[in-house]
């Protein structure tokens, strides 16, 4: 997805004069030649990240559309002040592109994990959020984000389903079951699609999950013979839990989050197969949990 994103928007920056591409060193090399091109709209800052984000404000409020890329610790939670300024306070609008989603570079230690991401975007109002599940919905969610001046958020990661999904503009349907709904976030819909295959459960698949589609998850629940929901994100577990009870305010429901886990911090390097498994993202844990939620043993 990183090299797609990078081959995408170097492309982009050639056809649209307004695009800005601002960066801290992270994947400069691989867009020198767009910055050999376009030496003033390809802005490396170096290791400034609180300084990347201000300087994508000023661009904003001077009519440009900024795209904004580092990993996600870097880009969201070390910066988070000067989004919350430089972007909302000014009603300025980013594309914001993470590479590493929540431990994609689980080798590099915690330094270089983001699960925090989506939940701390949530703090702040206006945000779409996309969490491409395949390299090309990474590169439709992009092209679809440049022309605008919204404040969008791309996640990427380096895990990805075997095959794209077509747009749907909401949740997509995947398999219709009675026994509850199985809300699959991205690039965690192989994995549940494995992990349920023998169950009779609804399969949705988001790409987009801000804003979220409550009429969406509600009409797949209301045609279960329970409106019980379970949610697998690969980022904290319980971010989208409002929005579920949101979306069933009316409805007696039951709702479980599958994520990376809160109560405790994984101490741990390894690579991410094994933080999937440590979390229960894996589709063996997946599967017990779905099964033990929705009493399906």
């Amino acid at each position: 997805m990183r090299q797609t994103f990078l081959h995408t928007v170097s492309g982009a920056l050639d056809d649209d004069p307004r695009l800005a591409l601002v960066l801290a060193d992270i994947s400069y090399a691989t867009v020198a030649p767009a910055a050999q091109r376009h030496p003033y709209r390809v802005i490396n800052v170096g290791i400034r990240e609180q300084l990347m984000i201000s300087v994508a404000g000023g661009l904003a409020l001077a009519g440009m559309r900024p795209v904004v890329h580092t990993f996600p610790p870097f880009l969201v939670e070390r910066p988070f002040e000067q989004i919350k300024l430089d972007l909302n306070h000014q009603g300025v609008g980013a594309v914001l592109v993470s590479s590493g989603a929540s431990y994609d570079m689980a080798g590099a230690g915690r330094t270089h994990q983001g699960p925090g991401d989506v939940a701390l975007l949530d703090t702040l109002p206006g945000w779409t959020v996309h969490v491409p599940g395949h390299p090309e919905e990474a590169r439709r969610l992009l092209l679809a984000a440049l022309p605008g001046d919204d404040r969008v958020y791309l996640r990427l990661s380096a895990q990805a389903n075997a095959e794209p999904q077509p747009e749907t503009g909401g949740f997509r349907v995947l398999r219709r079951g009675r026994a509850g709904v199985v809300l699959a976030v991205g690039p965690m819909l192989d994995r549940v699609l494995d992990a349920t295959a023998t169950l009779d459960v609804t399969v949705l698949y988001a790409a987009t999950v801000r804003p979220f589609d409550a009429a969406g998850l509600r009409a797949a629940a209301l045609t279960a013979d329970r409106p019980d929901v379970v949610v697998v994100e690969p980022y904290l577990a319980g971010t989208s839990a409002h929005l579920v009870a949101d979306a069933l305010a009316d409805v007696p429901h039951r709702q479980r989050g599958l994520g990376v886990r809160r109560d405790r911090e994984l101490r741990a390097y390894g690579v991410p197969a094994d933080h999937d498994a440590a979390h229960g993202l894996d589709a063996p844990g997946v599967a017990a949990a779905v099964r033990a939620f929705l009493r399906l043993d």
